[in-house]
């Protein structure tokens, strides 16, 4: 799923293609993706775009009379740009926004079909939307913190809730707890102030690094490689592969359809956090320690 970085590449490409042209027309091909019916899309087409936003990990597009075309992208979802005139189509389409200057276009890849387009009025629609996190590059160690002991919840849980933090999802929790050396399981109220300083630190300059560095991947272009696993990431994705700051092997916790990597030795001092599906199958001889799982594979 795109997170703050891809969406604040996403929102500053949008906008520098469509921001003061006129939407002509929308056409939704995908029978689920319209979740609104007031305001209508009619009411949209023939207006002059004013300005496009980020809502958490939505990006919204507000056209003349305060109407905001609201697009959550969800896991599979993707946004590409065409010049006027291009070959449009694809089975993985689902809508497509033709403006006077291009035309942008949304697919999903699968068969899920979690990608929304809901139509909004106003700033007040606009806040129904919005989950209610902090915006994390913008907030002080007093308002994270106070965001963050909110509640008594693990700190993987808490980074990637919506209503504590706005736009961070499964992959750059991973991320940002790596930077930080705490554990994902680390529950939120039995942290101390330097933990929580480490950890404000370590949210506003991950995310940071991740938005400049698309941007400067991006360039003057539209960002098509969309995706949360990228090479130079430091954990998320790399089960098995070595830790950047350390060189031992990167661990994971799998759950439903999710994951959490992790590197043992720098954030849970070598203790291995138990696979639900691993330490269910192994039960007694389930592996505390790195130590305790390299002697298992030799066995």
């Amino acid at each position: 799923m795109p997170e703050l970085p891809d969406v604040v590449v996403y929102v500053e490409a949008i906008s520098r293609r469509i921001v003061s042209h006129t939407l002509n027309q929308v056409i939704v091909r995908g029978p689920f993706l319209l979740r609104s019916t007031t305001p209508s899309l009619e009411s949209a087409q023939g207006k002059i775009v004013r300005e496009v936003r980020r809502i958490g990990k939505r990006i919204a597009i507000g056209v003349e009379g305060d109407v905001w075309l609201v697009v959550h992208l969800m896991i599979a979802g993707r946004f590409h740009w065409k010049a006027r005139g291009a070959k449009l189509g694809g089975k993985n389409m689902l809508a497509m926004f033709d403006f006077d200057s291009g035309a942008l276009l949304l697919t999903e890849a699968g068969t899920q079909h979690r990608a929304s387009l809901t139509l909004v009025q106003g700033e007040e629609g606009l806040r129904a939307l919005n989950a209610g996190g902090i915006e994390t590059l913008y907030s002080n160690l007093r308002e994270f913190s106070a965001a963050l002991t909110s509640a008594n919840h693990t700190l993987k849980r808490a980074l990637s809730d919506p209503r504590i933090f706005s736009g961070i999802g499964n992959a750059y929790s991973d991320e940002i707890l790596h930077a930080a050396r705490l554990s994902p399981v680390a529950l939120t109220q039995r942290l101390g102030p330097d933990d929580i300083e480490r950890l404000h630190r370590a949210t506003r300059e991950t995310l940071q690094l991740w938005v400049d560095r698309l941007r400067a991947e991006t360039g003057a272009g539209f960002p098509e490689k969309v995706t949360a696993f990228r090479a130079e990431m430091a954990v998320h994705g790399r089960y098995g592969q070595p830790c950047p700051r350390c060189g031992s092997k990167i661990q994971r916790i799998r759950y439903a359809s999710n994951e959490t990597n992790y590197c043992a030795q720098c954030q849970t001092g070598g203790k291995l956090l138990a696979d639900r599906a691993l330490s269910r199958l192994l039960r007694e001889d389930w592996p505390r320690t790195l130590d305790e799982l390299e002697a298992l594979k030799k066995r």
